[in-house]
């Protein structure tokens, strides 16, 4: 841009900030999305963070109880499986 005239900044510089902390502990000090505390890098921008209802934290499972109890169980039935083929062998 060339030009003698003067940037109205004002706006820009009057804006809400960022309310996060950076690796280093200072203060983001980028503009806050558009009715967030946050900013566009930050969890600011539209659809950020975890689903609805946390899909992220569902249990798949493997590690319940009835699961942890069949491995036990396979693991001692091949166990002596293995016993038999040596006594045979």
């Amino acid at each position: 841009m060339s030009g003698d005239h003067p940037r109205n900044m004002a706006a820009m510089q009057a804006s809400p900030r960022c309310g996060a902390r950076t690796r280093s502990g200072t203060a983001c000090l980028a503009p806050a999305a558009h009715g967030k505390t946050r900013c566009r890098m930050h969890g600011g921008a539209a659809r950020s963070g975890a689903p609805r209802g946390n899909q992220n934290a569902r249990k798949h499972g493997l590690f319940t109880q009835d699961r942890i109890a069949e491995r036990r169980a396979m693991r001692a039935l091949l166990g002596e499986t293995r016993k038999l083929l040596q006594e045979l062998g």
